[in-house]
């Protein structure tokens, strides 16, 4: 029988892995996905993430693909990973692809959301970060604005990544308000850097509270170094929310 591919379609609460990649000192949500397909299609099967999410954040939606032999009922397989899976995984749907495509280098945009809130609420915590002050949002965006102009996020690359590149093409990046003392940052773009929006997230707090301007922020940017760029923020409040593909997928 001839190979053919899969997409796997899924959403998980990050709290208890060590992030989407397989480690060897923790728990990954790759490593689960693997051990169920494993079991329920009694064949190892690796699988490739459209992304790798690190430790503690959550994806609204995750894609990657594997390759098995023949033909899968996939709604009997969608079934099947969600009942032997933990419950902080959730299998959407599984459908059959052209063998060409790739779960991450086939995807065209990508896009995360950060969630902040202001006042202390017990039932946020696991999934917003709460800070006990009001940034000025207003600066914020103006700021946020000028990603959309530059191309190169090195500045905001976690020091040490293996990447051939920084460069990027950011399409979206602003804070919309959820409700009073709610806000959500949102930004997509075709690839993302490793801890990429948690460093422009802390470098665009240090904006809204006029610890730096944005002719600072621009020059950050610039400058392209780690050490110049704000602090990452917790990753807990960290979405990958949507992953896109061309429409015949």
């Amino acid at each position: 029988m001839n190979m053919q591919r899969y997409f796997i379609y899924l959403k998980y609460d990050g709290t208890n892995y060590h992030g989407w990649q397989r480690q060897p000192n923790g728990i990954s949500v790759e490593e689960a996905v693997e051990k169920a397909l494993t079991t329920v299609l009694r064949n190892k099967t690796d699988i490739t993430g459209a992304g790798r999410t690190d430790a503690g954040v959550h994806a609204y939606m995750m894609v990657a693909h594997f390759d098995h032999e023949g033909i899968i009922d996939t709604s009997q397989l969608t079934y099947r990973l969600n009942r032997i899976l933990p419950r902080d995984i959730s299998i959407d749907k599984v459908v059959a692809v052209d063998n060409e495509l790739h779960a991450r280098f086939s995807a065209t945009a990508r896009t995360y959301h950060y969630y902040t809130h202001h006042h202390k609420n017990p039932f946020l915590r696991t999934y917003s970060w709460h800070i006990p002050f009001s940034p000025d949002y207003e600066l914020m965006n103006k700021a946020a604005a000028y990603l959309l102009e530059v191309k190169d996020f090195g500045a905001f690359c976690k020091a040490g990544s293996d990447v051939k590149t920084t460069l990027c093409d950011v399409t979206e990046a602003h804070w919309q308000m959820l409700e009073e003392g709610r806000w959500c940052f949102v930004i997509t773009a075709n690839r993302f850097l490793r801890n990429m929006v948690r460093a422009i997230v802390g470098t665009l707090m240090d904006v809204g509270r006029h610890r730096i301007t944005i002719e600072d922020f621009k020059r950050i940017i610039k400058d392209g170094k780690r050490t110049q760029a704000g602090e990452s923020v917790p990753g807990h409040a960290l979405f990958l929310q949507d992953i896109k593909y061309q429409d015949n997928i």
